[in-house]
């Protein structure tokens, strides 16, 4: 049978998603946590693959077994044997159709940035920072340049391996949250760094080194030497990941540092 499993981890500690030959990515952990509960191989397929540093709130993976447990089985078990940095929020039996990655509809992110003199302290590893206060009301302005469907090379990282560039960006919000500025990205789906980017670029705007203006002739020269530095991925979380209401999926609990819209 097909199980699905809802994850969040804490990116700081792991060298990303993906099975490294150290054994240290999350996929690592979490396979041999599956494996030990199981009592036999397992192999998931994840929604999204995040670099090193980068947290999930709403990671969704999906593996095969013949292994036959309860969906509580299947979050308390593994939970056991994880690393407490790496938790399974929920577990469900899907139909064989299902597919964590090519099932998902959209994918959203978010990146939570403090502009402040002082680095963060209690939060460091878990927000980007950046030295002064940013123009939110600039960033709003540049962000909605790059709605729609584009090719967003002058954002792609140039190892990314996907065969297109061309994305459809629903979502690009910039709004302060108490000492924080919340970015939101929604997609159907990402380029390698492509969050990371455009949040760089649009701290180049919100810093007055750009106009709002420049976000749209960057996606229009498609060419990633003109943009800024790639951004930290201490405040990057994937927090939301979109699927057809008929695989029953349950929905994720919230991301306790991204307030309500």
């Amino acid at each position: 049978m097909r199980i699905a499993l809802g994850l969040e981890y804490d990116g700081a500690a792991f060298c990303g998603w993906q099975h490294q030959p150290s054994g240290c990515a999350v996929q690592d952990h979490l396979e041999t946590a599956l494996c030990r509960f199981a009592d036999r191989p397992v192999a998931v397929t994840a929604a999204g693959r995040t670099d090193a540093g980068v947290h999930a709130s709403a990671q969704v993976v999906h593996f095969d077994t013949d292994a036959q447990r309860d969906d509580v089985a299947w979050v308390r078990g593994p939970n056991t044997f994880l690393d407490r940095r790496v938790r399974v929020l929920w577990a469900r039996g899907v139909a064989e159709d299902f597919h964590a990655r090519f099932s998902a509809r959209s994918r959203t992110y978010h990146y939570l940035l403090l502009d402040d003199a002082v680095a963060p302290g209690i939060l460091a590893g878990r927000v980007g920072w950046f030295h002064r206060t940013l123009d939110v009301a600039a960033m709003v302005q540049a962000a909605n340049r790059v709605l729609g469907e584009h090719d967003f090379s002058a954002f792609r990282d140039a190892q990314c391996q996907a065969k297109s560039p061309v994305r459809t960006l629903t979502v690009a919000a910039v709004r302060r949250r108490g000492p924080l500025v919340v970015f939101t990205f929604e997609a159907n789906a990402f380029l390698h760094h492509m969050v990371r980017n455009l949040v760089g670029a649009l701290v180049y705007v919100g810093a007055g080194r750009q106009p709002p203006d420049w976000m749209g002739e960057l996606l229009g020269s498609r060419d990633r030497r003109l943009s800024a530095p790639t951004f930290a991925p201490d405040g990057l979380y994937l927090s939301g990941i979109a699927y057809d209401p008929a695989f029953g999926l349950p929905p994720f609990r919230p991301n306790p540092l991204v307030s309500p819209e």
